[in-house]
């Protein structure tokens, strides 16, 4: 089992910042990929970005390239989602997730341990 916390969500407005953080306990070496996705009310949960443990490939969602960055930490078992030039549009809870194999890195499927997410809210 991989155990997933996530935290530095919040109140921020249009254009600001946020960073984002998920620490990852438990059987980490078990996991290959980790990614986060974001649920707005009302809308199915959709990936944001991703990345491998190991190497540096990354993924992102159109709608964040530019804007948001992940990065990881091995030593301390964390993944960051920096998020910079936030819009309304970007309100919504924030998931981190792991997935054993990464593969369909873009698909809530290929994830296999969830966090209970963190709230970001974006103010116009």
């Amino acid at each position: 089992q991989v155990q997933l916390v996530e935290s530095g969500g919040g109140l921020v407005p249009a254009g600001g910042s946020l960073r984002l953080s998920c620490v990852a306990s438990g059987r980490t070496f078990s996991s290959d990929y980790m990614g986060w996705f974001r649920q707005a009310p009302g809308k199915e949960r959709e990936f944001v970005a991703g990345i491998r443990w190991s190497g540096s490939a990354r993924n992102y969602a159109n709608s964040v390239k530019g804007r948001f960055t992940i990065s990881r930490d091995n030593a301390k078992n964390t993944v960051d989602l920096q998020m910079n030039s936030l819009k309304p549009e970007d309100t919504a809870v924030y998931y981190c997730a792991a997935s054993k194999y990464g593969g369909g890195v873009d698909r809530m499927g290929s994830y296999d341990y969830w966090g209970q997410g963190t709230q970001v809210t974006v103010s116009s």
